[in-house]
């Protein structure tokens, strides 16, 4: 299946290398409004409601102050204003579908994780409509977790099976299958491959095995996948979702209540822990964005029971 959407434009592009050249020309300015926009911030709520019984998993934060979670009860989509804590379910989904992880991209789009259905779904955040479907799998026996955006592509793990999915991004073309080889250890019966980021260099990706607790470094032409050497902790058990700014990694441990924070070496053949995040508020996160110097996350409350008057609700921490 494919389908066709444009590249930003060379317009746009010019326009925001501009935008930053006359940021750099004009920095006294830039520093100053930083430095006013820092309080207001800190007034921001630092927890908003999601709907009851909505069963969230992924969380996405694009350029402007908007959080994007899925559910898994229906597929839904609910975005959130970080400013005011408000928000409004902006894709209805269907029954019989999930939304776990997704991303956003710059011209709107969201890439959705179908969990169980084996699905990725391409969702347009302004309008809600469903711009078209990925059938990636046979819809048993495999699990589309999470995703992420890397040049023209968004790469989707399968937490039941050692396969990478590549979905073309804003062109027509085919969906590319990753077998993942080398170091990568498959259990069976458990969650496997799940949070997922490229590397520091861009040119390959990191995916957290959740089962035993593995960092892999993937190698995109070949699926060759490396297991990154951790220091200052033996594993990353329950590890979900993934967060990379620079060479510093955020990986949630969902049931542990817990982010840990890595240093990665320059290629990701090591990662040393430098510190690790809790907070009362935690209630199983499972995946992490970040807006400005916060980390937003959702609270999966796999410990609690999931029924439609379950209350959920997304958290923020400082970065």
């Amino acid at each position: 299946m494919t389908w066709n959407h444009s590249q930003p434009s060379r317009r746009t592009v010019l326009g925001g290398a501009a935008v930053a050249a006359l940021a750099a020309a004009t920095s006294g300015v830039s520093v100053a409004h930083a430095a006013s926009a820092a309080p207001a911030r800190a007034a921001w709520p630092a927890e908003f409601p999601l709907p009851d019984g909505f069963l969230p998993e992924g969380i996405t934060i694009g350029r402007r102050p908007y959080a994007y979670m899925g559910s898994r009860a229906n597929g839904a989509v609910y975005r959130t204003d970080l400013r005011t804590g408000e928000g409004r379910v902006i894709h209805e989904g269907a029954a019989g579908t999930v939304a776990v992880g997704l991303k956003l991209d710059e011209d709107g789009l969201l890439y959705v994780a179908g969990g169980g259905g084996g699905s990725a779904r391409v969702v347009d955040s302004r309008t809600g409509e469903l711009v078209t479907t990925y059938q990636l799998t046979d819809s048993t026996g495999h699990f589309i977790n999470d995703v992420i955006l890397l040049g023209d592509r968004a790469w989707f793990t399968d937490s039941r099976d050692a396969v990478l999915y590549g979905v073309p991004r804003g062109r027509a073309g085919e969906v590319r299958r990753l077998p993942l080889t080398g170091d990568w250890v498959q259990t069976p019966n458990v969650n496997n491959a799940n949070g997922i980021v490229g590397t520091p260099d861009g040119r390959g990706l990191i995916v957290v095995s959740s089962s035993p607790g593995r960092l892999y470094h993937v190698d995109l032409k070949s699926g060759h996948a490396t297991e990154i050497a951790l220091a200052g902790a033996a594993d990353v058990a329950n590890g979900d979702g993934l967060l990379r700014i620079g060479r510093t990694l955020y990986v949630v441990q969902n049931r542990l209540n817990l982010i840990s924070v890595y240093d990665l070496d320059a290629q990701a053949p090591a990662a040393t822990l430098r510190r690790t995040v809790t907070d009362p508020r935690f209630d199983v996160p499972t995946t992490v964005a970040r807006w400005a110097d916060r980390l937003y996350l959702v609270n999966a409350r796999f410990t609690s029971p999931q029924t439609p008057e379950t209350t959920f609700n997304g958290v923020a921490v400082p970065l």
